[in-house]
């Protein structure tokens, strides 16, 4: 089971968003047959086999053991991640995308990066487990409390300027075998801690 899954297909995204998948989904972080999740999510076992042939048609839960109990097979399943992340490219075109926006400094920005980001690492990393590689990343999260809005503005010029520098350092357009790195760089106040 993956830690965390980036769903980009639309028919996989809607039954991942479905209440009574989703719930299954959430359940099945362990091991669990229809007839145990029935009595867990008060449906029928017949319903609740209905909603995980779909979910396994989808490839979001998966069987892990069969077990005879006289003529029957009882089928255990689990899902595929312990949670999953839609993709925007799920929603195709209408999905979100940083260069429809003209305000790079609005939030509607930051959330199309952040959108991208999703996308782009979703498809290099399930790219690279298919083909059994790691993939390198690096990220980068804190919280700086600034005394004033000059003190943010300062800490702002000061990490644009180190940023330039470093890219300037390390960037090589003519580098043979080099590979390009996005590097996104995000601000926004943290959530429960912003002031009035």
């Amino acid at each position: 089971m993956l830690e965390l899954d980036v769903i980009d297909d639309p028919a996989q995204a809607a039954l991942a968003l479905d209440p009574i998948k989703r719930r299954l989904l959430a359940e099945l972080a362990a091991p669990a047959s229809a007839a145990t999740l029935a009595g867990r999510v008060g449906l029928t076992r017949q319903k609740v086999n209905y909603h995980l042939r779909a979910l396994e048609d989808h490839q979001l839960v998966e069987p892990v053991e069969e077990r005879q109990w006289g003529g029957l097979t009882e089928r255990l399943m689990v899902a595929t991640a312990t949670s999953y992340v839609v993709s925007p490219a799920a929603l195709g075109p209408i999905g979100a995308d940083p260069a429809r926006s003209r305000d790079q400094l609005s939030a509607s920005y930051l959330i199309a990066l952040a959108a991208r980001i999703v996308r782009e690492v979703g498809e290099l990393w399930r790219a690279a487990r298919r083909n059994e590689k790691p993939l390198a990343t690096l990220s980068f999260d804190t919280i700086v409390c600034f005394r004033s809005p000059a003190e943010r503005a300062a800490f702002t010029a000061d990490l644009t300027n180190a940023i330039t520098s470093l890219a300037a350092r390390y960037h090589d357009e003519t580098a043979p075998h080099g590979r390009p790195h996005r590097l996104v760089v995000a601000s926004y106040p943290a959530p429960g801690r912003a002031k009035s």
